[in-house]
């Protein structure tokens, strides 16, 4: 076990999808032992402040930035923090929250990656970039059902918003060890994130899983539903997978052993055809539905938890004399 906790960024502007891909990456890892952490919490000023000074929850001045670096620096090392919680359903500040880290702990919201401070205290950084239109989409539907907004005042805030998004969350995306691209097929245009395709963007700035096969496999079939390419991003060479929603429940298999074959802790959610403790989503009407793009994206960054945690108990290990 790691001297330490692992500690996972989950980036993205608001209503990009942090909170879904967090929790089944959590039941991956067990909720026992995962603690989840939001930025949002280190907001400055309440909503009604936010208005009279004019300023989006977006920009670095509305966060106690230098707060939420030093809880990161606590955590890492194993101690605990008294969180700051910000209610984004009345836009008020509740008591602080006495936290301890747990074995994992996955830091979600808009400026986690703002300062190399905070980036340094990140194991593995995930950063979420669906289309704009599939965001706004998302951000009207959740804001009107749990937040007590209009869709008008919704589209509003965001057009508010966009050119914080511009400046301080979008540049964040070249922090990230991978860049997570949920978009809907040429052929649909509806927002159901079970019939989402995903877009991994795969740097080579921690180890991947080996997926040497899927890429010789794409060299002779480009339509095939799971697909790996060396491309760039910006500017830089990544490799980039690409899982489309109507992928059949036997290639989903494969690169669910491909992925769990180094880490036998995966095993018990690497069964054919999908896991249904992963990759679940809300829909329209309050359904359960299940995708095996966001399941195979939630399992991904899970091997890379449990991998950086091997690694850590590793440097931990005596030196033999």
């Amino acid at each position: 076990m790691s001297s330490r906790p692992v500690i996972l960024g989950i980036v993205g502007d608001s209503a990009a999808g942090k909170t879904t891909l967090t929790g089944g990456i959590a039941q991956v890892l067990g909720p026992e032992n995962v603690t989840v952490i939001c930025t949002d919490d280190y907001h400055r000023y309440d909503r009604t402040q936010r208005a009279e000074l004019g300023i989006t929850a977006l920009h670095p001045d509305c966060n106690y930035i230098d707060i939420m670096q030093q809880h990161l620096s606590l955590l890492r090392a194993g101690e605990p923090i008294l969180k700051p919680v910000y209610s984004h359903k009345t836009g008020t500040f509740q008591p602080p929250h006495y936290i301890k880290p747990s074995r994992f702990v996955i830091v979600e919201g808009l400026l986690g990656y703002s300062t190399r401070l905070a980036r340094d205290c990140y194991d593995v950084k995930v950063y979420l970039a669906p289309p704009e239109s599939l965001r706004a989409n998302w951000k009207v539907k959740r804001d009107t059902i749990k937040r007590g907004y209009t869709a008008q005042q919704v589209l509003a805030e965001m057009e508010k918003r966009e050119p914080d998004s511009e400046q301080f969350i979008r540049p964040q995306r070249q922090w990230a060890d991978v860049v997570v691209s949920f978009y809907p097929p040429e052929e649909a245009s509806g927002e159901d994130g079970s019939h989402l395709n995903v877009r991994l963007v795969l740097r080579p700035t921690i180890p991947h899983p080996d997926f040497t096969e899927i890429l010789e496999q794409s060299k002779v079939d480009s339509m095939q539903a799971i697909r790996l390419e060396l491309d760039r991003d910006m500017s830089k060479p990544v490799d980039v997978l690409e899982i489309d929603s109507h992928a059949t429940g036997e290639q989903v298999s494969k690169i669910e052993r491909m992925i769990c074959s180094e880490i036998p802790d995966l095993l018990p959610f690497c069964s054919r055809g999908g896991n249904p403790d992963i990759g679940k989503l809300t829909g329209t009407t309050g359904e359960t539905l299940q995708s095996y793009p966001l399941a195979l994206t939630q399992l991904l960054i899970a091997y890379h938890m449990i991998k950086a945690t091997h690694l850590e108990s590793t440097k931990a290990l005596p030196l033999e004399v």
